[in-house]
């Protein structure tokens, strides 16, 4: 069985699971992707791992992307679709550019995307922007299942997000959301509802804590938008502050999850989730 097919069994928690970034690069690639595909692909290797290294410690993640349907490369000069995103708690923004050649995409200024600030080397985008995670030679699951949905509701394919036993996975730009165990309506809901907590593995620019802790007060309180905030963080809890000033802290425990496999091929193991179990609304003293 796969090993998404074996998460889902054993009930393993989604949130706290996200992969760590700050901000997001996304490049346009056409044709096949291999295990590690910014230097495995039809991208020239050296521009690729070009790229890993200048976003190497700035909180930079970069993911291929390409349309939906036919994957060949003709190799034929085209213009490159970029996205940058920038998940900042309620400073959030996601531009986009258009490339002559990928090349140009080292023209960007590492540092300050990580950090939060736009050098204007797009033009801003005001709808969110889900990408699935289509990259089968990291694991099938993620072909398997997340093509049918890129393809049916054309969105975009990207490269592996991380987590993959949780495919179909994604991610949603720019406040970084991933989720996983996708569906048709799911993906459909938060390009048009905004940030759900249902199957929300967590923000990217939270911690494993702070990524449970803001899913869990966004469950509780149908919040949406991108006004929550993780301010404080201690072994065993973490604090959640909306922008309207109230806040809420969350208990939190370890959870051993059943064997199962990270992912396909590999042999079951047992995992530790981290769970919220208590949340308290906090009262704010304004002095």
């Amino acid at each position: 069985m796969r090993c998404s097919t074996l998460s889902d069994f054993a009930g393993e928690p989604l949130a706290g699971t996200a992969a760590t970034a700050t901000a997001w690069l996304c490049l346009e690639q056409p044709g096949p992707w291999g295990r590690d595909a910014l230097t495995e692909s039809h991208l020239d290797p050296e521009l690729g791992a070009e790229l890993a290294r200048r976003a190497a410690g700035t909180g930079v993640r970069i993911l291929l992307i390409r349309r939906p349907g036919r994957h060949a490369d003709d190799h034929v000069p085209a213009t490159r679709r970029l996205y940058l995103a920038s998940t900042k708690p309620g400073g959030s923004w996601l531009e986009q550019a258009d490339l002559a050649c990928p090349e140009e995409a080292l023209e960007l200024d590492f540092e300050a995307l990580g950090a939060g600030r736009s050098t204007a080397f797009g033009t801003p985008v005001h709808d969110p922007l889900l990408l699935i995670c289509t990259n089968s030679k990291r694991d099938v699951c993620c072909a398997l299942y997340g093509r049918p949905i890129a393809t049916a509701l054309h969105l975009w394919e990207c490269t592996h997000t991380g987590g993959h036993r949780f495919a179909p996975t994604g991610v949603l730009l720019p406040t970084g959301h991933l989720y996983g165990r996708i569906d048709h309506r799911l993906a459909e809901r938060v390009v048009t509802e905004g940030i759900l907590a249902d199957r929300c593995r967590g923000r990217s620019c939270f911690t494993p804590r702070g990524q449970v802790a803001e899913v869990a007060v966004r469950e509780k309180i149908g919040e949406t938008r991108d006004v929550l905030t993780v301010v404080a963080e201690t072994a065993h809890s973490a604090t959640v502050r909306h922008a309207d000033g109230r806040e809420w802290r969350v208990s939190l425990a370890e959870q051993p999850v059943p064997p199962r496999p990270a992912s396909c091929g590999k042999s079951p193991d047992v995992a530790i989730a981290l769970v919220a179990t208590a949340i308290e609304q906090r009262v704010r003293v304004h002095r």
